[in-house]
């Protein structure tokens, strides 16, 4: 049965920005004043026929009413309810999964502060533990900084990974770069003609790039592949082409620190550099065309794997979307170095991810791709492919950097996946979950710690897999 579609915040947002009175705007709609507010109260789902008639309105696309960026708050607002459940809440309950979903269509601002708030306590937890072990050990400790990571991801995740502004202005911008040839030899080019900057190559610098505004030298490390050196001319590109696109997103996320802003400047950069190199409508149209293979869209475009996986994530422009992808970066300690998803997908924001996820298992067969159908606790299914990528050092004495890369789609777009051959998309699915501290699976034998939100006894004449058993989950949770 398809979800309601309750557009009450978001409608009313779209009405009062353009003037309209709730009689005026009606009208344009063709419905009742009374039909309409209560559409704006969130007393009545939107139609198909309404839907319809707000994108002819408002002329948007049905796109801005999905309801997976609604799912990826919910998901966080459970992580964070559970998280504070026990020790700041005086032992209450989290909300239920319906109390959740009114909470997020009622009142959307409301839940993001909550996060905001949530995401200052565990950073004020983390300093109080780090000053605790200090006095402990009774030496003096270094200040734990508040990292401003989180808030950039957050700005990224609830855009669906997608800046159209810097994605358009890129696009037009690639069209002047020949593709006959070296993609680097083009960039260098194109740096040179645009804003007089000379590019040289050195052997072993420690910085992948390094500008200087006087000289307007660009110093690339020679030592680095290809594809890497590409990239870092593209960022530099985007950065002289497009800074007032770029403080201009800066402005309006209005980020609550200056090192929050300094980070996101580099990852809108970045993100206009991978438009550069992979131009949305020809690179989408490739992707189809290959079947979504990685290592033929590298090739053809002459950039690194993760690159590709990257841009695959960002394929959401109103109008022209392409498959909603996830994508991981892990290092070998478990950390989520990046993570963007465009799907129901959720990565845990504090912990470690799912054991049982193939991600993990990606560093034991280098280079080689693995393929996992997974199905999450609500029942989605996910194609999940998983490479393991090394990053060179240049030097001996420094050690190269080894990341897991993870890319996934839910198994309704199996037919547009060349990794999905020959699986089984009815079969059995690895059972993962978010983390360990939040997951409801009474029976997976692979956890770390007990879930946070769930009660658990110790049998004194049993021992399991693990030494606990948990309680069964409410008829109304999760």
């Amino acid at each position: 049965m398809a979800e309601k579609l309750f557009l009450g915040p978001k409608l009313r947002k779209l009405r009062e920005a353009r003037g309209w009175t709730l009689e005026a705007c009606a009208e344009r709609l063709g419905l009742s004043p009374s039909y309409l507010s209560q559409i704006e109260t969130n007393q009545r789902p939107a139609t198909a026929r309404v839907l319809i008639a707000l994108t002819r309105a408002f002329h948007i696309d049905a796109s801005l009413f999905d309801l997976e960026g609604d799912a990826r708050l919910i998901a966080d607002l459970r992580e964070a309810t559970t998280d504070i459940a026990g020790p700041v809440s005086g032992g209450a309950e989290p909300p239920t999964a319906a109390e959740l979903k009114q909470a997020v269509a009622n009142t959307p601002r409301l839940a993001h502060q909550f996060l905001a708030l949530h995401q200052a306590f565990r950073q004020l937890d983390e300093r109080v533990k780090a000053l605790d072990d200090t006095l402990g050990r009774d030496e003096l400790g270094a200040r734990v900084a508040l990292l401003p990571y989180e808030e950039v991801r957050d700005f990224f995740h609830y855009r669906d990974n997608y800046v159209d502004s810097l994605d358009t202005a890129a696009e037009a911008l690639a069209a002047d770069i020949p593709q006959d040839g070296p993609i680097e030899r083009a960039l260098e080019t194109l740096l040179a003609d645009r804003h007089g900057v000379r590019t040289v190559y050195v052997a072993g610098q420690e910085a992948l790039r390094r500008y200087d505004p006087a000289s307007r030298i660009l110093s690339l490390d020679a030592w680095q592949p290809g594809a890497t050196r590409s990239f870092q001319q593209a960022h530099q590109l985007a950065l002289m082409s497009f800074r007032d696109l770029i403080e201009s997103e800066l402005d309006r996320a209005a980020f609550r620190t200056q090192a929050a802003r300094d980070v996101a400047r580099v990852g809108l950069a970045n993100y206009a550099a991978g438009a550069l190199l992979l131009p949305y409508r020809a690179f989408l149209e490739a992707a189809r065309a290959e079947k979504h293979d990685i290592d033929r869209l590298r090739t053809r475009f002459q950039v690194s794997f993760e690159q590709v996986c990257h841009r695959l994530s960002t394929l959401q422009r109103p109008g022209w979307r392409g498959v909603p992808f996830y994508f991981a970066r892990v290092d070998m300690a478990g950390n989520i170095t990046k993570r963007h998803s465009a799907t129901r997908f959720q990565f845990a924001r504090f912990g470690g991810a799912c054991p049982l996820w193939n991600v993990h298992e990606a560093f034991a067969t280098p280079d080689r791709i693995g393929v996992q159908l997974a199905e999450m606790p609500d029942g989605s299914r996910y194609i999940s492919i998983a490479r393991s990528v090394s990053k060179p050092s240049g030097s001996y004495l420094a050690n190269d950097r080894r990341y897991a890369l993870s890319l996934g789609c839910e198994v309704e777009h199996a037919g547009s996946l060349v990794y999905a051959a020959g699986l089984d998309l009815n079969g059995p699915a690895a059972r993962i979950g978010v983390s360990c501290r939040i997951c409801e699976r009474t029976d997976c034998t692979q956890r770390a710690f007990p879930p946070l939100d769930r009660a658990l006894h110790v049998p004194e004449n049993e021992r399991g897999v693990v030494p606990y058993v948990l309680d069964g989950p409410r008829p109304d949770r999760y």
